[in-house]
């Protein structure tokens, strides 16, 4: 099952990797609430910023493979941050996570500064749409 990218020409080149992807047909469409860095003792990671958005990007895989997909199947992804420049100081080590954990495979994906999140100490939050076979 492959995404096909859809990148028109007569917009500006995307700030991230594509405008949109298209899901093969077939596919049964999985849609993965919104994951923050919570360990299995429902507790925000320690660790900061980067071990957080670790842990969503874990917690948010764990859901597409329960589901039968795997990283190749998520489609799009929203990435809700507390503070932009947290964010934007950590994205070299944002990006180590997330080729150890996506690779290559890069879906639509949103990035949204919030006030805040629910769980308390949680300074990001990840959600995230797959298409699995």
């Amino acid at each position: 099952m492959k995404f096909d990218l859809v990148n028109p020409p007569e917009l500006p080149s995307p700030t991230g990797f594509n405008h949109g992807l298209l899901a093969p047909a077939g596919g049964r469409t999985l849609f993965v609430a919104g994951q923050p860095g919570l360990g299995e003792d429902g507790k925000v990671v320690p660790g900061g910023f980067v071990a957080q958005f670790a842990q969503a990007l874990d917690n948010t895989i764990a859901v597409v493979r329960a589901a039968g997909g795997d990283v190749e199947h998520i489609g799009r992804m929203t990435i809700y941050v507390t503070d932009l420049q947290a964010y934007l100081a950590s994205r070299r080590d944002v990006g180590v996570a997330w080729r150890e954990r996506l690779g290559k495979h890069f879906p639509a994906v949103a990035l949204v500064e919030v006030r805040g999140l629910v769980d308390e100490g949680a300074v990001l939050e990840i959600e995230t749409t797959a298409v699995v076979p």
